[in-house]
């Protein structure tokens, strides 16, 4: 390889980056590794110990995403604070349609797993913090030139601006930075016309580390368990599914009122709701970026694709597309290529484009199967549901995507065992 000051940079070291940068050290080692982040970064404000708050945000894990993180020797941290998904119940709000899963069928402890944000980024920073990985933060990504060794680029820190040549940049900021913009990409947007409000609740019924998927006729909603890895407890992850006048209302009413409306589009198979936590919003739209590679450059996560929330689909399939680069990483290493070579990169897209293919079209199917009111429509779905509760072929592939066990999946010290069923 030519010289260069690093062979990968990471624009973002929020759960995707940091994840990757982590990544690379276990399964290609002889690569050296930069992560560029905005938000200042200290070992010193990494805390001795870590207190769940009520508000924390919280992210779905499935079953083969804690089988990535065990085999990157970072679930024994992480699970300390996952709730289990040990049950999911998919249902059409008011109507007899419903399938339910069950990690007993199939042979596992869970189906997934919920887990709070920060916590997860505290167990991935103290990973690396014991790792080669080098980091410059606060910093930004701005700019990228090719050059003779790869890639020439642009950091922001503070009022200055310095640059840094690597053989590769990643780009793993979000879809909201404006970096895969500048950078010259397209990304094709679509409008769902709706929004995520999230917040923790309570309700006078425990959980039963139960998942919940519920259609209402303004648009899906999922209850997920949240608390206790070991103790079924009553307070539950939502996001709830709202058009802009709607949203608009629930946030100007009083705690008590949210529960009420909560109430009347959810139901009641959690008893009644008995508080509702600090919410956050945000608009839903379909992000996706055709072709997310060129010479020396590659999009990873959420500047890649972003999905609706009604499967908890996006951070899972983000880490099976991590693997997927790494291993092809690893390859270039052993056989003396630059990881920016851009056949490595165009052979980590065309391995990955399937798997996020196919969730892609899984996640707004959803969408638009279940956002239809028309009394034929709700009574084919209704039948799909029942017919999908019986089937036990059917409900087996329904399993392996909500486990994420569907997907092509690297595996570290050797190839890919099958997924236990």
């Amino acid at each position: 390889m030519k010289h260069s000051d690093t062979d990968v940079i990471i624009a973002g070291g929020g759960l995707a980056g940091a994840t990757l940068a982590l990544a690379l050290t276990r399964v290609a080692p002889a690569l050296s590794v930069t992560v560029v982040e905005a938000f200042p970064l200290s070992a010193d404000a990494l805390p001795d110990s870590y207190q769940p708050s009520y508000d924390a945000r919280s992210t779905a894990l499935a079953w083969g995403s804690r089988l990535i993180f065990e085999e990157l020797g970072l679930w024994h941290r992480i699970s300390e604070h996952a709730t289990p998904i040990q049950h999911i119940h998919v249902s059409d709000r008011g109507r007899f349609g419903a399938t339910r899963l069950n990690a007993q069928e199939y042979e596992q402890r869970a189906l997934g797993y919920v887990m709070d944000n920060r916590w997860m980024g505290l167990c991935l920073m103290r990973e690396l913090l014991e790792t080669k990985v080098q980091w410059q933060a606060p910093a930004d990504v701005i700019d990228m030139t090719p050059c003779e060794q790869g890639v020439s680029v642009s950091l922001k820190i503070g009022n200055e601006t310095s640059r840094l040549k690597a053989q590769c940049l990643i780009v793993a900021d979000g879809g909201r930075s404006g970096l895969r913009e500048k950078l010259g990409f397209q990304p094709s947007h679509h409008g769902y016309n709706q929004n995520a409000l999230i917040a923790n609740v309570s309700t006078s019924d425990s959980h039963e580390f139960t998942a919940f998927e519920r259609f209402t006729e303004a648009g899906p909603m999922a209850m997920l368990p949240h608390g206790s890895p070991s103790r079924a407890g009553h307070e539950s992850a939502l996001v709830w599914t709202l058009n802009d006048q709607e949203l608009k209302q629930v946030l100007a009413m009083s705690d008590s009122d949210k529960c009420l409306r909560l109430q009347e589009r959810f139901g009641w198979r959690l008893g009644r709701f008995t508080r509702i936590g600090e919410c956050n919003y945000y608009p839903l739209t379909l992000t996706t970026v055709a072709e997310p590679v060129r010479p020396g450059v590659a999009l990873v996560g959420n500047a890649a694709h972003a999905l609706h929330p009604v499967a908890g689909q996006g951070f899972n399939l983000a880490l099976r597309g991590l693997m997927t680069l790494v291993e092809q990483f690893r390859l270039a290493a052993e056989q003396g290529r630059s990881p920016g070579d851009f056949q490595i990169l165009r052979r980590y897209h065309e391995l990955h484009s399937p798997d996020w293919q196919q969730t892609v079209q899984f996640s707004d199917s959803l969408i638009r199967i279940f956002g239809h009111s028309l009394a034929p429509v709700a009574t084919a779905r209704d039948a799909g549901l029942v017919g999908l509760d019986l089937l036990p072929s059917a409900k087996r592939l329904f399993a392996r995507k909500a486990m994420g066990t569907g997907g092509r999946r690297a595996v570290i010290n050797g190839p890919a065992a099958s997924d236990k069923q």
